[in-house]
């Protein structure tokens, strides 16, 4: 591993060595220099998956940003992108903030170039690493927004789907409700159209609902109403016998009652973590309000 980084720093030397000796970047673009950029690019891509050879990650992202540098002052727009998403790949192993910053450059290039498939990719993959290596939900929320946005626009519509319902699903977190019922009401609806994806229209209703009844009893229920209209089948689902039964519940103050009809249904359908975070906080409803009717 040390030779592959010793080898890597040789070339790193090498690289800015062609660049001072192309007599200024401008007149080397121009001039005889202009073989010395091309193989100080070579050689900072060289170095860099050498780098990677050896796992120092941040010197191999560095490099990688140093050939997209020279790219891009080349006007080798696609070259460029592709050296800063490489960069990206290695600095999310060592460090998230530098890597969403290439993905950024990335992303800025690939809409100029009219790439918005490309960009939203990018966009979902910073929001992926706000979800998990530097949680931060609400950034989150924005990139993920982004990439279906872009996605929307190139017609697709499952892959924008996905980023919508991610937002949703953070959105509920973040105490976000009227965000989240949006989002999934309009996803079912969109579901309802496709004989393929009809069957998982119960599913976003049900969480739709779930977030009314975060916020208000009487909602949910005029909601569900809707959601019958448009889906009768919803009406035969275990999702919504649950939450005819949470609503009882939770008119009459029952607690227990609530805590085992989630429980039921639990043994046959395990509720994830999103699912237990809100029907907690729709719990703590029946302890904090004396009279729900």
């Amino acid at each position: 591993m040390a030779g592959h980084e010793q080898k890597a720093m040789e070339l790193m030397a090498d690289a800015d060595k062609k660049l001072n000796s192309s007599k200024g970047f401008f007149g080397a673009l121009f001039g005889s220099g202009s073989s010395k950029v091309e193989e100080a690019i070579e050689c900072y891509q060289r170095a860099a998956n050498l780098f990677k050879m050896a796992k120092k990650w941040g010197q191999a992202g560095s490099a990688f940003c140093e050939a997209a540098s020279l790219h891009s002052k080349a006007g080798s727009k696609h070259d460029a992108a592709t050296n800063f998403v490489d960069a990206a790949n290695c600095y999310k192993k060592v460090d998230p903030n530098e890597a969403t910053s290439c993905l950024l450059k990335a992303i800025e290039i690939y809409t100029d170039m009219g790439r918005f498939t490309m960009a939203a990719k990018h966009h979902q993959s910073i929001a992926e690493m706000y979800e998990t290596e530097a949680v931060d939900l609400e950034r989150a929320v924005h990139h993920y927004e982004q990439a279906a946005d872009y996605f929307k626009g190139e017609e697709s519509n499952s892959a924008a789907n996905k980023c919508q319902l991610k937002v949703a699903q953070y959105a509920a977190q973040l105490e976000n409700y009227d965000k989240a019922i949006q989002i999934y009401e309009q996803v079912a609806k969109a579901s309802l159209e496709s004989s393929l994806l009809k069957y998982g229209a119960k599913e976003y209703f049900f969480r739709a609902a779930l977030c009314h009844l975060c916020v208000d009893v009487l909602n949910a229920q005029h909601a569900m109403e809707r959601y019958v209209d448009l889906c009768p089948a919803f009406q035969d689902s275990r999702e919504y016998k649950l939450l005819k039964v949470l609503i009882e519940h939770m008119e009459e103050q029952n607690a227990d009652g609530f805590t085992e009809a989630v429980k039921d249904y639990d043994s046959i359908s395990r509720l994830d973590q999103w699912y237990t975070t809100i029907l907690l906080r729709i719990k703590r409803q029946v302890n904090e309000n004396p009279d729900l009717r």
